[in-house]
């Protein structure tokens, strides 16, 4: 089969969705929003033995291809859906699942796509300057940077990136591009380092991480959303449903504390009045009240894990 995908904090994950109890119920459907190498639905079916199932999605076309072949040992207790996780309202209705009795969601991206060249997310292998997850969609990464204005490129870069040469990268960006357009993963690489000081390359990661980090997320779209379609989710989980999300930049983490915070009922009145008036009430409890983070055993063999945090919330009964 190739590339096996090792799934980051997968024994945090299997013990919060709390997949045994599945055993005890005639079905529990499963969600794995973020599919990739199917590492945590390959768990969650395993963990849950024949009462478990899993509705997997991901809107990588190879992902759910590759992902097929590795559970089909499991046969009728998987569907997987060429989609993405915002539409999960839609999908649920078209696949008859009323509830749900747990679901994650691993925002990151799959080794096996950093490792295809051809897909244009790496920065250390030639390729086309691509970075579409789903290969419907029309814009790259290369029409983002050949098209955008000095200004744009700058806002994304900073923005989505958290770069802080990121006024110097959109400069040397258009630079380069008035002499020939920027088409591969490696231009673009050599143009960001160039451009950053040589004094102030960080240590740790390569240059172009952050630039390459702000154009997927631009290409895909990942934070637009994000919010709703986690409300969506917990909406339908059942009673004691649980939500694990793994998040890799401080962007997805901020929406992912913020939307269990709100949903929490954690009042949002001023501090300066006295009796509470925004009305929130508790739809979850949150069941991380600091992000759980890989330990230094599984950061060793898997470097790329190093930025997981993961947060998990519970579906609380609605209130009366």
């Amino acid at each position: 089969m190739g590339f096996i995908h090792v799934p980051v904090l997968i024994k945090e994950v299997i013990e919060y969705l709390n997949c045994q109890a599945a055993v005890c119920q005639t079905v529990a459907w499963y969600l794995d929003g973020t599919l990739g190498g199917g590492g945590h639905s390959e768990a969650i079916l395993k963990a849950s033995v024949s009462s478990g199932k899993v509705l997997g999605i991901d809107y990588d076309e190879a992902a759910i291809a590759q992902t097929a072949k590795r559970l089909a040992q499991f046969e009728d207790r998987v569907i997987l859906v060429h989609d993405s996780f915002k539409n999960i309202k839609a999908i649920l209705k078209q696949e008859g699942i009323d509830t749900l009795a747990g679901a994650i969601l691993d925002l990151g991206l799959s080794s096996r796509q950093i490792e295809d060249g051809q897909r244009g997310f790496s920065f250390k292998l030639e390729g086309p300057l691509d970075m579409r997850q789903d290969q419907r969609q029309t814009e790259t990464a290369a029409d983002l940077i050949n098209r955008l204005p000095h200004a744009e490129l700058r806002r994304l870069i900073g923005t989505y990136g958290e770069e802080r040469w990121s006024n110097r990268i959109a400069g040397a960006i258009v630079r380069s591009r008035e002499n020939k357009a920027i088409k591969t993963t490696l231009d673009l690489a050599e143009i960001v380092s160039w451009a950053i000081p040589k004094a102030h390359h960080p240590r740790r990661i390569h240059p172009a991480t952050k630039t390459f980090q702000a154009l997927r997320i631009a290409v895909n779209q990942e934070l637009t959303e994000l919010d709703t379609a986690i409300k969506d989710i917990l909406d339908a989980l059942a009673v004691g449903g649980r939500l694990c999300v793994i998040s890799y930049h401080s962007l997805e983490d901020i929406i992912v504390k913020q939307t269990f915070k709100q949903l929490s009922g954690v009042c949002s009145c001023p501090h300066e009045i006295p009796v509470c008036v925004c009305g929130r009430k508790a739809v979850v409890k949150q069941l991380t009240t600091k992000p759980v983070v890989p330990t230094e055993a599984e950061q060793q063999p898997n470097p790329r894990a190093r930025s997981a945090k993961l947060r998990v919330a519970q579906r609380l009964p609605m209130a009366a």
